[in-house]
C-alpha cells in the first residue's frame, strides 16, 4: 500500500483510488473530474472539530451542486456506517469509507501516531491540488474559509459546440507567481541575446538568424537553485498531464531557456515546426511556459493547420504541443512576453539526439 508521509504539493495531481461511500459500494473517484472537489479528511462524526465542519456545511450545501463543486468526507470510523452517523446527500455531498486508511496513506494524512491530520484539499477540474486547508482545532470557521477560496476560482465554462481546435495542452499553475518573477528578474539582470533558429546547411544543422522570421531575445538559465526549481514543478506537475493526455512517458528535457519577445521589437516567431533537422527530430514536445501573462498585449500561439484560434495560458501555465505541429508566436504589440521555452523527449528521442550530434557544427547549437 503506498504512503505518503505529507500532504500532496499545490500544482500536483492527487492519487485516484476506489472506495464505497453510504450509497455505493465501489465509488471510482476519479470519474468525479471536471469540476471542483473539496475532499476533506475528518476521521469521525463524533470528533467535536468533524461535527463542527459537518454542521457548517450542511447549512451552506446548496454551494455544493456536482456541476461546480463537489464535496467529499472521509471518516476512518467504522461506528460512522454502522450508526448511521453520515450519509451521501445529493447532490454535491458524498463520505467515504476509508477504514483501512488507505486512502489517508495515499493523502498523507495519515500520522505515525495513528492519528488523522484533519484537512481539506481543494482540487481542480483535472484533480490537481489548488490549496490544502488544515482544519483547525474546533473547526470554526473552516468550511468559510473553504468557501471563500472555491468563490476565487475561474468558473465552470457552460456546455457549448465543441470548435475544431489544434491538439494542445493547456495547464495552468505549473510555476507558482514567485517563481516566475524570480525567471524575469534573472532575465533582466543577465539580458538576452539575439535568437536564431535550426535549418539544415551543407549536411549540419545550423542556427541562423533573420528578424523577418523571428525576432526573440533569450537567456540561458545558470543559476543551479532556478534549475531544479523549474525542473522540479515540470516533472511533478506537466509530465503526468502529459502522460495523461498524450500516453507519452517524458524522461529528458532540452534546455533551461527565459525568452522575451519585446513590443519594441515587434518580437514575434513565424510559422514552424520545432523538429525538422536532424539535430533537432530528437524533439517530441514543446513547453511554452508563460510567465507574465496579462502584462502585454499579442504575443499568443497560432496553428495554422487547425485554424485562427489563438492559445495562451495564465500566468504560470504551460501550452504544451507537438513539436511536428506548425505553430507561430504571434507579435507582441504593447509590453514584453516572457516565456520559458523547454522540450520535452523520451529515452527513444535521447538516442537520436545521441546518434546526430556529428551534424551539428557545435554541441551548444540547440
Amino acid at each position: 500500500m503506498t504512503q505518503r508521509s505529507s500532504p500532496v504539493e499545490p500544482g500536483e495531481a492527487v492519487p485516484w483510488f476506489t472506495s464505497s461511500t453510504p450509497s455505493r459500494e465501489r465509488f471510482t473517484f476519479d470519474t468525479v473530474a471536471g469540476r471542483y472537489i473539496a475532499l476533506s479528511f475528518l476521521g469521525s462524526a463524533t470528533d467535536p472539530t468533524a461535527a463542527r465542519v459537518l454542521t457548517d456545511l450542511l447549512a451552506r450545501r446548496e454551494r455544493f451542486d456536482d456541476v461546480r463543486a463537489s464535496f467529499f468526507g472521509v471518516s476512518v470510523d467504522p461506528r460512522d456506517r454502522e450508526q448511521q452517523r453520515i450519509r451521501d446527500m445529493l447532490p454535491g455531498i458524498r463520505f467515504f469509507w476509508d477504514f483501512d486508511r488507505a486512502i489517508c496513506n495515499l493523502y498523507g494524512v495519515h500520522q505515525p501516531s495513528g492519528a488523522i491530520r484533519q484537512m481539506t484539499y481543494l482540487l481542480d477540474p483535472r484533480l490537481r491540488v489548488i490549496t490544502v486547508l488544515p482544519i483547525q482545532t474546533g473547526g470554526e470557521g473552516h468550511v468559510d474559509a473553504l468557501l471563500a477560496l472555491l468563490q476565487a476560482q475561474e468558473p465552470i465554462p457552460p456546455a457549448v459546440p465543441a470548435r475544431a481546435q489544434a491538439p494542445v495542452l493547456v495547464v495552468p499553475r505549473i510555476f507558482e507567481p514567485t517563481l516566475c518573477q524570480s525567471l524575469i528578474d534573472y532575465y533582466d539582470r543577465h539580458g538576452g541575446t539575439d535568437s536564431g533558429y535550426m535549418i539544415e546547411q551543407d549536411g549540419k544543422t545550423v542556427e541562423v538568424v533573420k528578424h523577418d522570421h523571428k525576432r526573440r531575445r533569450d537567456c540561458a538559465l545558470e543559476d543551479e537553485a532556478l534549475i531544479r526549481s523549474c525542473m522540479h514543478r515540470i516533472t511533478a506537475r506537466l509530465v503526468p498531464e502529459i502522460h495523461k493526455a498524450f500516453q507519452f512517458n517524458v524522461t529528458r528535457m532540452e534546455r533551461y531557456l527565459v525568452a522575451c519577445y519585446d513590443a519594441e521589437e515587434r518580437g514575434h516567431f513565424r510559422p514552424h515546426r520545432d523538429n525538422t533537422t536532424k539535430g533537432t527530430a530528437h524533439r517530441r514536445f514543446a513547453v511554452s511556459l508563460f510567465l507574465n501573462s496579462g502584462e502585454y498585449e499579442g504575443g499568443q500561439l497560432r496553428f495554422p493547420e487547425f485554424g485562427q484560434s489563438l492559445y495562451s495560458a495564465p500566468k504560470g501555465g504551460a501550452v504544451v504541443f507537438s513539436c511536428s505541429l506548425l505553430h507561430e508566436a504571434t507579435a507582441v504589440t504593447a509590453g514584453r512576453r516572457y516565456m520559458f521555452l523547454p522540450f520535452l523527449y523520451d529515452e527513444e528521442g535521447r538516442r537520436i539526439r545521441e546518434e546526430n550530434q556529428q551534424f551539428l557544427e557545435s554541441p551548444d547549437e540547440q
